[in-house]
């Protein structure tokens, strides 16, 4: 790395770009285990900040262990049968379940994005509405979704679809009206009818984009379904760490909340793949 490191121009070498990318998360956990010792020093049972080997023994338990509030089952012999009647992975496996039925849902809203900006009736009779409903907070609806849905699965679909769905129609209509006239007039030209121009056309253009602005999106999917889970669920990742926030079981809520991130990562990764994968020519402007 040159000595004018901070300059536009500056390059960083391999090395220096993995040094560089893992500095913060070094100082994070260095940061963790300082205070935590600290306070351990000063009081033993200490419960905020739990130390690795408390962490550790949560998640193992988490991990292999049924919940609590489990009916009693016949016990596991192996480590496979562990695992799959375990507190971690029954809350996974709910709100995983969850969190791709939400996702599948997007897809009409593509779809209906996609339609907006090409077909002008379509887009006079939905942009207006699509533009208000976007400017709902979608929490707000939480107790009209419960009363009119229920607790069960439904309601918290329905939240997560009602405050995501918007901004993935908005986001995919604009992008649909920024591709040039010319190349659906060429289109036309050609031979082709209007389905041809939405699908074989815009969509193929614009869908690399509308990837990346629902993989930009992880984020908010999460946030309205631990919503949901935290109000009303009796299983799921975001009820769990409601429920041992009450017994301050920090050493069980710090480890969760490292595995949803983990999850949410390889999603997110998995989804830069995909994108990689289906469309090799596209390149980020």
């Amino acid at each position: 790395m040159s000595a004018g490191f901070l300059l536009i121009h500056a390059k960083p070498g391999r090395t220096w770009t993995t040094l560089l990318s893992w500095t913060l998360f070094a100082l994070g956990i260095a940061l963790y285990f300082y205070v935590s010792q600290a306070r351990h020093r000063d009081n033993p049972e200490d419960r905020v900040m739990p130390t690795v080997t408390q962490m550790a023994r949560g998640m193992f338990d988490a991990a292999l262990k049924p919940a609590e509030d489990d009916e009693a089952q016949a016990p596991a012999t192996t480590f496979t049968q562990r695992f799959l009647g375990s507190m971690l992975w029954k809350d996974t496996k709910a709100t995983s379940r969850r969190f791709f039925y939400s996702m599948l849902l997007l897809i009409p809203a593509v779809l209906l994005g996609l339609h907006m900006g090409l077909f002008p009736y379509v887009g006079a009779f939905f942009l207006r509405f699509v533009l208000f409903f976007d400017k709902i907070v979608a929490l707000s609806l939480l107790p009209i979704l419960f009363i009119a849905f229920g607790i069960d699965e439904l309601a918290k679909i329905m939240l997560i679809v009602i405050g995501v769905t918007p901004t993935i129609i908005l986001d995919t209509f604009n992008l649909t009206r920024a591709v040039p006239a010319e190349q659906t007039v060429k289109a036309f030209t050609l031979g082709a009818g209007d389905f041809d121009v939405a699908y074989r056309v815009v969509l193929k253009q614009i869908a690399p984009r509308v990837l990346n602005s629902i993989r930009l999106n992880l984020k908010a999917v999460m946030l309205f379904l631990f919503a949901g889970e935290m109000i009303a669920s009796t299983d799921g990742l975001a009820y769990r760490i409601a429920l041992l926030r009450r017994h301050m079981g920090m050493d069980v809520i710090i480890p969760y909340v490292l595995w949803v991130a983990m999850l949410l990562f390889l999603v997110d990764f998995g989804m830069r793949l995909l994108n990689r994968q289906l469309h090799p020519w596209f390149r980020e402007s």
